[in-house]
């Protein structure tokens, strides 16, 4: 995992452990919708932060936070990020703000 270990929740390092069959499937979802995505990985990266914090999915941040940044992303990419899902849905984004703040600082 590059080191990222750390930055993966612990569900997601269950289920990797535990079904190690379905993970490698998943990842191979993952790396072909990845390879299909017109977008570069700075810009891709930035909109899954997007997506994350409006699902409300915040296990997730600090890891992309960290794909993001080492994309280039500059902390203040990760904070419009995390918020231009703010007219949408509301101020749940506001939840993932600390935790992408924290995880870009560290």
């Amino acid at each position: 995992m590059n080191g990222n270990e750390n930055l993966v929740s612990n569900a997601y390092q269950i289920f990797m452990q535990e079904a190690p069959e379905h993970a490698q499937a998943w990842m191979i979802a993952v790396q072909s919708l990845g390879n299909a995505c017109a977008l570069d990985k700075k810009t891709e990266s930035l909109a899954y932060l997007a997506v994350l914090s409006v699902k409300g999915l915040d296990s997730g941040v600090p890891f992309h936070v960290k794909v993001a940044k080492e994309a280039g992303a500059s902390r203040e990419e990760i904070i419009s990020a995390i918020l231009v899902g703010l007219p949408a849905a509301g101020n749940i984004v506001t939840r993932s703000l600390p935790i992408a703040l924290q995880a870009y600082d560290s």
